[in-house]
């Protein structure tokens, strides 16, 4: 068993002073950090619904909704036609069975496809509701309840749970 010296009043006070160097340091760097503002907030008013100018944003032009759907239809089947016709007339011209017929089916397949599906999907969009938008300038309370109605039997008897 090994036993260490006790350490002299003069150790014990030269590493305190060491630490409370370090630690007014600490503090001092806090406080530095506390001062510097991280964020900032922007507090001009903004415009109430319905007013504010309209301004052209970054991207596409502005344009109808059944444009947008158009533009969107036709560069999904340009995007996806090419490299299948590309695939299909390869491999047929390596095969060395190139029929002009084929090579027209093969092209026009992912287009068909396309265009199918885009006719499914507008189709769809009629069953989804409406949104609609509203803007209330006082106190509001909204109540939803949903009634669920269980009905067996010869003799019904209606109990509607809240």
């Amino acid at each position: 068993m090994t036993v260490l010296p006790e350490p002299t009043p003069t150790a014990t006070a030269a590493g305190q002073a060491h630490l409370d160097t370090q630690a007014a340091q600490l503090l001092a760097a806090i406080e530095e950090a506390m001062r510097t503002p991280t964020s900032y907030r922007d507090q001009t008013p903004v415009p109430s619904v319905g007013y504010a100018e309209p301004v052209a944003q970054p991207g596409r032009a502005p344009m109808s909704q059944k444009a947008v759907d158009d533009s969107v239809r036709m560069l999904s089947a340009g995007v996806a036609s090419l490299p299948i016709g590309g695939m299909t007339a390869l491999v047929l011209h390596v095969l060395g069975t190139v029929d002009p017929t084929q090579l027209a089916l093969g092209a026009a397949a992912p287009t068909a496809l396309v265009l199918a599906v885009s006719a499914l999907l507008k189709r769809a969009k009629d069953v989804l509701p409406d949104e609609h938008h509203h803007h209330y300038d006082g106190p509001v309370y909204q109540d939803q309840r949903n009634v669920q109605t269980n009905s067996k039997g010869v003799w019904v008897k209606n109990i509607n749970e809240q």
